[in-house]
């Protein structure tokens, strides 16, 4: 075999496919970002005004009637929205786009667009401890199916790259984190590396979308902290104990939440559609109590990391069992909320779960002599990582994802040694990655997915 020239070795120039799918994925990109922008904007402004109106019904206790019967007229709406494209809608809708990227199932786009954009705001804006990260990667991949099958005409290998592209744009939309958008993609949905096409199409949504809520967001990263102190390499033993917590604690999410479908199957006096009325009713005395803890939250988290709070964490012993009351009401409520058929994911609400059990593990060490107080923002940002990755069983996303939301890489090996062994501890005990678990309960609960009942609203 003779040498090969150069132009023989490389490939012909102006032939590859890639700058196609870029440009395919720079679409769907922005178009998802947009969606995301306006969806993240309602919720944000929503959430502001519920720190009003709480506040106002504490103090004007008649006018809590008033918001039950606006409570159950929304209940009321929102389940006939919903009802016609439930099994498609309801949750974080990641398990459903990973069904039909499988091909175990088929989604009429625009149907599914439009009801969890409308039914995600009446069940995320009242407070529902409901991420939004999920109905935004599941309105991604609903615009990259509706570009594919609308715009491209193209076959079902095109429909599942369009599809990619939109789960990479919506995360990325959603947390402002490209790169966290693009790992996903790689870690949950693909579970390894696709072709370069994939990869780069992928990438560019991610990019594109992001710019997007840049214009509507800003440069401020979604949880921008100051934290300049590093933990000492003779303080590592914390963080391992801190990762075993964090893995035992993320096994036990996954077996709850994997068995809200039993627990709520004997609501039978009350049609799935509308089983969202037990957590919006609930959720009223727990806003009553501290309106903070509502959503998804955002807020929760800043709030639990503000020099006041560490301060009283710090200085007051009581207020460990103030946090782990919180800790218990987020996680109960969480899954409430999760397992009422309502369109909403998860991704924020098990951050917050990682931030409330790192600011109670970082209380205990402080009151015990052996942390210092100035490490309580570190360990509240490694378990939100190590807790995340866990459960999600992706701990690059998990490491880059936090990186991104909080603007720093100085503190990587924590978040590495920490979020590996809450990985480690989770894999021990049988743990899957959630989505892919969350999908084989929904499609075991289906005899036939094209004949269910619930899939009747296919084309609605």
């Amino acid at each position: 075999m003779g040498k090969l020239s150069v132009t023989e070795i490389l490939h012909k120039p102006f032939t590859s496919r890639n700058l196609l799918y870029v440009f395919k994925g720079i679409l769907v990109g922005l178009v998802t970002g947009v969606v995301v922008s306006i969806f993240r904007l309602i919720i944000d402004k929503t959430m502001k005004g519920l720190y009003f109106i709480y506040p106002y019904m504490v103090a004007h206790p008649k006018t809590i009637i008033l918001y039950v019967i606006a409570t159950i007229i929304l209940c009321i709406v929102l389940g006939f929205i919903i009802r016609p494209q439930l099994f498609y809608v309801k949750g974080s809708g990641v398990p459903q786009i990973e069904a039909v990227m499988d091909g175990q199932l088929e989604m009429h786009w625009w149907a599914a667009l439009w009801r969890k954009f409308v039914g995600g705001l009446l069940a995320i804006c009242p407070g529902l401890f409901l991420g939004r990260e999920g109905p935004c990667i599941q309105m991604g991949a609903c615009i990259g199916q509706g570009f594919s099958e609308e715009v491209f005409h193209g076959d079902k290998q095109d429909r599942n790259i369009m599809l990619a592209c939109g789960i990479a744009a919506g995360l990325s939309a959603a947390f402002s984190a490209p790169l966290a958008g693009a790992l996903f993609l790689v870690e949950e949905i693909t579970l390894g590396f696709a072709s370069a096409t994939v990869w780069l199409a992928a990438l560019a949504a991610a990019v594109a979308s992001d710019l997007v809520t840049l214009l509507f967001f800003g440069l401020t990263p979604s949880l921008h902290f100051i934290y300049d102190y590093s933990v000492p390499v003779k303080d590592y033993w914390q963080l391992i104990i801190l990762g075993i917590i964090l893995g035992l604690f993320g096994n036990l999410y996954q077996r709850v939440i994997l068995s809200l479908p039993k627990w709520y199957g004997r609501l039978t006096i009350i049609p799935k559609a509308w089983h969202s009325i037990v957590p919006l009713l609930l959720v009223i005395p727990i806003g009553l109590y501290y309106v903070k803890i509502l959503g998804g939250s955002h807020d929760f988290i800043l709030d639990l990391t503000s020099p006041h709070f560490i301060n009283y964490l710090s200085d007051h012993l009581p207020a460990i069992g103030f946090v782990a009351l919180l800790l218990l009401i987020r996680f109960v409520f969480s899954m409430i909320s999760y397992g009422a058929s309502t369109p909403g994911g998860i991704f924020m609400p098990i951050l917050v779960l990682g931030a409330t059990s790192g600011a109670l593990y970082a209380s205990i060490m402080i009151h015990a002599g052996l942390l210092a107080k100035g490490y309580f923002l570190n360990i509240v940002i490694y378990a939100m990582a190590a807790y995340f990755g866990a459960i999600e069983k992706a701990p690059f996303t998990a490491v880059v994802l936090i990186s991104e939301m909080v603007g720093s890489i100085k503190h990587m090996m924590p978040l590495l040694v920490v979020t590996l062994i809450a990985y480690v501890i989770n894999d021990w005990l049988g743990g899957r990655p959630i989505y892919a678990a969350l999908k084989d309960e929904m499609m075991s609960s289906l005899d036939n997915p094209r004949k269910s009942a619930e899939l009747t609203g296919l084309r609605s």
